[in-house]
């Protein structure tokens, strides 16, 4: 179960490189900026729906006990 606590994070690693990468391209690349903001919003997302079924997982398997 490690697994989904691990995937959790590194969406959370992908978002925090995503919105530094905005942050340090958007007066140069506005394009490239862009896209990263996509990625840091589907990362941020991503995570969040990791976390809400990895919390379900265990509060069903808890329940089973």
């Amino acid at each position: 179960m490690k697994r989904l606590i691990i995937s959790e994070i590194l969406y959370w690693i992908i978002a925090a490189i995503s919105v530094f990468q905005v942050f340090q391209n958007w007066t140069f690349n506005r394009q490239k900026s862009y896209l990263f903001l996509v990625f840091g919003v589907v990362s941020i997302f991503m995570a969040l729906f990791r976390r809400h079924f990895r919390k379900k997982y265990y509060n069903s398997k808890s329940d089973n006990s």
